[in-house]
């Protein structure tokens, strides 16, 4: 199956500051604030919404599409996915940028302070095919430069391509027209909690009419699982997806992309079967919880197959 994943490709720069912010902010002073916090450290990591998805469908045996832009910063990245036999073809490179750059310091409260760089993020990646036989694809459109989010998730409707809809941070850049555009004819809808709320307050829509713009929305909820709804003759159908236990919690980062990647394994194996689909997702995203970095973690098939067992019974794929 083609998979086609869009979304952003960047630099995760994350620093370790030994103290609190909350000592070196003066509270009458913000008007003139001027502060330097001394780090421990910068570790970086490769992430993006694009990446981490593609990576997690690597480990699962999927040779992805990447459709995105980087930056003339790109090579160590490239080959990172060459490495995971992730295919650059499709990626555009805008000479004149830098990756996008996340900066995170955190604070010994947890607290951070996060700089974003979009770099060549705010480019289109122009992707463009002539033909495509739309029963062998399926699509994500993830949060990345919003025309391409627009075009693309045009695009698939022409093609009918089935593709998942997730706007994640980039919701609040939508205005309430091309955000139902976008979900309208969409065959998943998935956000957090939290981002649900945010939609329904932008679009006005219920839940009963969103469901009637997209087949199924996914609901995520952290340590909580995640949440599976469907409109049918007598209503909506809910199914309540249980969060796999962490062996240790290190990092919620990319925990939700590597979820999507698990939900679109499922969906390869079985595009009718989304209980099980977002089960996959579920252990998916356990093993981004136990590492920092949201490509840091690893698995084979086996490996992945025996957690699922143990987790739900039977095996993932």
């Amino acid at each position: 199956m083609n998979i086609l994943v869009s979304g952003s490709l960047a630099y995760d720069r994350i620093m370790d500051f030994p103290g609190k912010f909350s000592d070196h902010i003066l509270p009458d002073k913000v008007h003139v604030l001027n502060v330097c916090f001394m780090i421990n450290g910068l570790s970086e990591n490769f992430g993006g919404t694009a990446g981490n998805i593609a990576y997690a469908l690597s480990l699962l045996d999927e040779n992805p599409t990447i459709i995105a832009t980087a930056g003339r910063d790109f090579d160590p990245y490239r080959n990172w996915l060459t490495k995971n036999k992730i295919s650059t073809n499709h990626i555009k490179i805008i000479d004149e940028e830098l990756t996008a750059g996340a900066y995170i310091t955190t604070d010994q409260s947890d607290n951070q302070i996060t700089a974003f760089n979009p770099g060549a993020m705010k480019w289109s990646a122009d992707f463009h095919f002539d033909s495509l036989a739309s029963e062998k694809a399926l699509a994500i459109v993830a949060p990345g430069n919003l025309d391409d989010m627009i075009s693309l998730s045009t695009l698939y409707k022409k093609k009918k391509v089935n593709y998942i809809f997730d706007p994640g941070q980039s919701l609040p850049a939508w205005k309430k027209e091309l955000l139902i555009d976008m979900i309208q004819g969409s065959k998943i809808f998935i956000c957090n909690d939290y981002e649900l709320q945010l939609t329904q307050e932008k679009t006005s829509m219920t839940l009963n009419d969103i469901l009637e713009k997209t087949e199924i929305l996914i609901v995520t909820k952290g340590e909580f699982g995640s949440v599976v709804m469907q409109k049918e003759n007598t209503g909506i159908k809910s199914f309540d997806i249980p969060a796999a236990k962490a062996h240790e919690i290190c990092d919620p980062t990319g925990a939700g992309d590597a979820y999507r990647a698990g939900l679109i394994k499922g969906l390869a194996i079985s595009k009718d079967d989304i209980i099980h689909a977002a089960k996959i997702g579920s252990v998916c995203a356990v093993y981004a919880v136990e590492v920092y970095g949201s490509q840091n973690f690893h698995f084979t098939p086996e490996s992945f197959n025996k957690r699922f067992k143990d987790v739900f019974g039977g095996e993932a794929f």
